[in-house]
């Protein structure tokens, strides 16, 4: 099966510029394991998505399928065929 990980305009150095990354991946599949698959084929976008423990980051928000991860089951969401994960750092300033 097949899930889409958008990457952000500031992570795309390390996906070769490409503003989608097409995953494929087994029929059960969570979060992390598609992160993990991430890392894998394009080193340097997981590292700044998740810390030294391999939490998400305080400045980052993952996407589901439209839903915010951190609301539910976090990186042992579960992932679905044609899925869509979107990588959104958190805006701030004053």
């Amino acid at each position: 099966m097949d899930v889409t990980v958008h990457v952000p305009t500031s992570l795309r150095e390390f996906s070769a510029g490409q503003p989608r990354v097409t995953l494929g991946m087994s029929e059960t599949t969570t979060l992390q394991d598609v992160l993990g698959c991430l890392h894998r084929t394009n080193p340097g976008v997981v590292e700044r998505v998740l810390d030294e423990q391999g939490t998400v980051r305080p400045h980052v928000n993952l996407f589901v399928n439209g839903e915010n991860v951190r609301l539910g089951q976090g990186l042992q969401t579960q992932v679905e065929a044609n899925a869509e994960v979107w990588i959104i750092p958190a805006v701030s300033g004053g």
